[in-house]
C-alpha cells in the first residue's frame, strides 16, 4: 500500500516590496495585510483534531527526525529535513544486500553496491512498499500531506473510552496507486493519539482491515506503536468495525511490529 498523502491549510500574506529606501517617492510601498477577527480563516474540526494528533505523537520532532527500525526482517530508516525526506530499506538475503532509497519522490535500488536499472513497474512497486511501511510507522505525521482529504464523521465510545472518528480519503493526483483506499482513524479524546485505524482496499479483489494499537512507547519525543491487524468481510463499513471488534467477531491476521528503534540523531 502506498500512501503518501496530505491536506495543507495555509495562510497567505501578500506584500509589495519597497524600492530603494533612499528615494523620496518610492515606486512601491510595503503593504501590511490586516485581517479582521471576523475574516480570519478558522481550522475545520477535522483539521484541528488531526493537528492535535500529530502534536501528541511527535509534533515538531518529526520535522528533523531520523530513526531506524526493523520490520519483518528488513531495516528501515527515515530522515526528515523540513520538506525534504529520505527513506531507505535494507535487506540481506543469501549474502545479497539490497538497498532501496526513496529520496524526495525519486526511487533507486542498489544490489551489493551496484546500481540496478528498474522498470517503471518496479519503481512504482518499490516506492509503494517503502512508503507504506514508513507511513504506518510514523502515523499520523503524513496525514497533512497534500493529497489527503479528511472529515470528522462522529464521536464514539470504544471500550469505555471516547473517540473522534476521522475519515481519510486521497486525491488521485499525488495519492499513489492506492488512492481509492479509504481510511478511518479513531483518535482518543483524552490523549489525542490514534488507538485504532481501519481501511479498505481495492486490489486483489479488495479487503477490509482493522488495527488496534499496543506497545506504545515514546522515543526521544516521537511515539511509536505496534498494531494487531484484524480482517473483516469485504464490504463491511469501516464505521461498524469497532462494534465487531468489541464483540470479538474480527479475525486476527498478524501483528505489525516495529523493532530495535534507534534515534540516529543521537549517534
Amino acid at each position: 500500500m502506498t500512501i503518501l498523502k496530505s491536506l495543507l491549510i495555509s495562510f497567505c500574506t501578500i506584500s509589495l516590496l519597497s524600492c530603494n529606501s533612499n528615494n523620496k517617492t518610492p515606486e512601491k510601498t510595503i503593504v501590511e495585510e490586516t485581517i479582521k477577527p471576523s475574516e480570519k480563516i478558522e481550522l475545520s474540526k477535522s483539521q484541528k483534531i488531526i493537528n492535535d494528533a500529530i502534536a501528541a505523537h511527535g509534533g515538531d520532532f518529526y520535522n528533523n527526525a531520523q530513526y531506524s527500525f526493523g520490520f519483518r526482517g528488513n531495516i528501515y530508516q527515515f530522515k526528515n529535513d523540513g520538506n525534504n525526506y529520505e527513506y531507505t530499506k535494507s535487506s540481506n538475503k543469501d549474502n545479497t544486500i539490497t538497498l532501496d532509497v526513496l529520496k524526495n519522490g525519486n526511487f533507486s535500488r542498489t544490489v551489493n553496491g551496484e546500481a540496478v536499472k528498474l522498470s517503471e513497474k518496479e519503481i512504482v512497486s518499490g516506492t509503494g512498499a517503502i512508503n507504506s511501511v514508513i507511513y504506518f510507522a510514523t502515523l499520523p505525521y503524513k496525514l497533512n500531506d497534500k493529497a489527503v482529504n479528511f472529515k470528522h464523521i462522529e464521536s464514539t465510545v470504544i471500550k469505555n473510552k471516547d473517540y473522534h472518528v476521522i475519515e481519510v480519503t486521497f486525491n488521485k493526483d499525488g495519492g499513489g496507486e492506492d488512492h481509492d483506499d479509504e481510511y478511518y482513524y479513531w483518535i482518543n479524546k483524552d490523549t489525542n493519539k490514534i488507538d485504532y485505524l481501519a481501511y479498505n482496499y481495492q486490489v486483489n479483489k479488495g479487503g477490509v482491515r482493522f488495527r488496534s494499537a499496543y506497545n506504545v512507547r515514546v522515543i526521544d519525543g516521537v511515539t511509536f506503536q505496534d498494531y494487531i491487524n484484524y480482517k473483516a468481510d469485504v464490504g463491511t463499513p469501516l464505521k461498524d468495525l469497532p462494534m465487531l471488534y468489541e464483540a470479538e467477531k474480527l479475525k486476527e491476521l498478524s501483528k505489525i511490529k516495529t523493532e530495535n528503534i534507534i534515534n540516529l540523531n543521537k549517534n
